[in-house]
C-alpha cells in the first residue's frame, strides 16, 4: 500500500512506537508484504528464518524485532512486535469506514452498466462501462472493476485475507489494507469470493472466466483468458499465468506459480509450482500421463496379488 504522501522515518516511528535506525528524514512511501515489496516500502519480519530475506529485499525500511546491522541505503524500525506495528500502519493509513447506504457516494459507475437491486457498493469502488452486476453482490471498499464484466448473485469481492499469527491467547489477525482489481471482459459466477490483498492487489486479468463457488485468496494474481471451474480453491499469493485451466474442485497451496497454458484436472491438489503447457492430475500433483500410469500399475499389482 502506498502512502498519500512521502513520510519521514521519524514520522513512521511515531505512528508505530518503534525505534528507528537511520536518518530521521529518510523517505518512506508505503508498506507491503515481502512478495510485493518495492523500493520505498516498509516490510515487516518477526522470525529469524526470514531476517535475511527481508533485509535483502527491495524494501528500504525493515520493521524487525532484533537489533541487526542496517544494510546500506536502508533504514530499520526496531520493534518488540513487528506484526502488531504493521497493523498500526494499516489502521492509520486505511481505517475502516462505516457505510451508511448500499451505494457509497464515492462509488463510480460507468456508462451502460447495470446494477441490480440489493447490490452493495463500498467506498471508492470503481466499475467500468457495459458491466452487469446481479442482485446480492457485495463489493467492498476500493475494488476496481473494468469494462464488460459480469458478476453473478451472491459473489463477494474484497473480503479480508485469511492471515493470522498464533499467540498463546489465540490468533491475532493481520489487518488487510489492499484491494481487488478485476480487468476487462471477466465473468464471475455466483457465490464466489475474491479476497483483497493484505497490502497489495488481488488481480483477475482480462478475459478470465470463473465458475460458481470459487474461492480466490489474498494477493493472488490470475492471468489473462484463464478458465476456473466450480468449487476450486486458490490460496493466497498464488500466480496463475495466462490461459490456465483449473477444473472442478482443484485446490492449491499458497505462494506457488502455475505456468502458462497448464491444464489441471478435477480434484487435483496443486502442492507445488508447475510448468506451463502440460496437463496435471492427482495429489500430490504430477503430470497426468505419469499419474495415470502409476494408478494403472498399482491396479495391476493389486490384481496380481489376488491371484
Amino acid at each position: 500500500m502506498k502512502f498519500p504522501r512521502t513520510y519521514s522515518l521519524e514520522e513512521i516511528a511515531e505512528i508505530t512506537g518503534a525505534t528507528f535506525v537511520g536518518p530521521p528524514n529518510f523517505p518512506v512511501t508505503g508498506f507491503n508484504e515481502i512478495h510485493v515489496v518495492e523500493s520505498g516500502d516498509i516490510v515487516f519480519v518477526d522470525h529469524p528464518k526470514y531476517y535475511d530475506k527481508a533485509l535483502e529485499s527491495k524494501a528500504t525500511v525493515v520493521l524487525i524485532n532484533k537489533k541487526v546491522k542496517c544494510p546500506q541505503d536502508k533504514a530499520l524500525l526496531i520493534s518488540k512486535d513487528p506484526f502488531n506495528d504493521f497493523n498500526k500502519l494499516a489502521k492509520h493509513f486505511n481505517p475502516f469506514k462505516k457505510a451508511n447506504k448500499t451505494k457509497a457516494s464515492t462509488a463510480q459507475i460507468g456508462k451502460n452498466t447495470i446494477i441490480q437491486p440489493t447490490v452493495f457498493l463500498g467506498n471508492n469502488v470503481t466499475i467500468g462501462d457495459n458491466c452487469l452486476i446481479h442482485a446480492n453482490v457485495t463489493i467492498y471498499d476500493n475494488v476496481v472493476i473494468g469494462n464488460n464484466v459480469t458478476i453473478h448473485s451472491g459473489t463477494i469481492l474484497g473480503a479480508d485475507a485469511f492471515y493470522y499469527k498464533k499467540r498463546p491467547e489465540g490468533y491475532d489477525k493481520l489487518i488487510s489494507s489492499g484491494s481487488v482489481l478485476i480487468e476487462d471482459n471477466v465473468d464471475i459466477g455466483a457465490l464466489c469470493t475474491i479476497d483483497r490483498g493484505v497490502s497489495g492487489i488481488t488481480t483477475i486479468k482480462k478475459g478470465t472466466k470463473i465458475d460458481n463457488q470459487v474461492q480466490i485468496g489474498h494477493d493472488t494474481i490470475i492471468g489473462e483468458k484463464c478458465l476456473i471451474a466450480s468449487q476450486t480453491g486458490v490460496a493466497g499469493c498464488v500466480v496463475i499465468e495466462d490461459k490456465v485451466t483449473l477444473w472442478g474442485q482443484v485446490g492449491t497451496n499458497s505462494g506457488i506459480i502455475i505456468g502458462k497454458g497448464a491444464v489441471v484436472l478435477g480434484q487435483t491438489g496443486v502442492t507445488k509450482s508447475i510448468k506451463g503447457g502440460k496437463t496435471y492430475f492427482g495429489t500430490p500433483v504430477e503430470e497426468s500421463r505419469m499419474k495415470l500410469k502409476e494408478l494403472a500399475g498399482l491396479k495391476q499389482l493389486l490384481k496380481n496379488q489376488k491371484k
